[in-house]
């Protein structure tokens, strides 16, 4: 093969289709007589390495007690439940005193999400409900007829709830709420008591409605 030093661009390409990029660089090391640790390093451009976030000073890493005020996720199965306890009877005074103002009353008038109701978008037991809803559309989801999951009232609750003063309540106030408006749904007993062992196992009608992706 002719000197690579002096040879023409064209030729240049012809080389390395013909024999291959490494094997020009060893050719070139020969010539310049660098090694072959040399001749590829300077012949091929290094593969950039990302930067870490504490090099480039964008992010730092957060310790788990940092984290866990934000860990509050609970999961259809129970987990991520905290620990605690709330009864109906509780429920139905924090109910009156931090909802009924944007759920109403009974969990059904609005003109927030319809809490109360296993009836779907038309309730034959409220036939003014239509005229409702063209009202305050988000009567449509009622908990009892759109929501699959007990847990997930917890989880709304806990985070979301009451509006004007989101992570308000104590755990026990949430568990209190959550049995009520179970109850009000026809889903518990007047004198049920829920935690973290007894609320996953609340079957909610929705469940059956509902397709799940394996």
């Amino acid at each position: 093969m002719p000197d690579p030093i002096h040879l023409s661009p064209a030729k240049w390409l012809a080389a390395i289709l013909v024999h291959g990029v490494e094997q020009i660089a060893l050719i070139v090391a020969a010539t310049l007589g660098l090694t072959t640790a040399n001749a590829w390093s300077q012949t091929t451009s290094p593969t950039p390495q990302p930067a870490s976030a504490a090099t480039v000073g964008l992010a730092i890493a957060l310790k788990k007690e940092e984290l866990a005020p934000y860990d509050i996720t609970v999961f259809p199965n129970g987990r991520g439940l905290p620990p605690g306890q709330g009864r109906v009877t509780q429920g139905r005074v924090l109910y009156a005193n931090q909802c009924a103002a944007c759920h109403g009353p009974s969990g059904t008038e609005g003109p927030a999400a319809r809490l109360v109701g296993s009836d779907g978008f038309i309730g034959w037991d409220d036939p003014l409900r239509p005229l409702r809803i063209a009202k305050h559309p988000l009567l449509v989801q009622s908990v009892g007829a759109r929501w699959p999951y007990a847990t997930t009232l917890f989880d709304y609750i806990r985070r979301a709830m009451p509006y004007h003063a989101p992570k308000s309540l104590e755990n026990d106030d949430i568990y209190a709420l959550t049995a009520f408006l179970l109850y009000r749904n026809g889903l518990l007993d007047a004198s049920a008591v829920i935690n973290a062992s007894t609320l996953p196992k609340v079957v909610m009608p929705a469940a059956a409605k509902t397709v799940m992706e394996h």
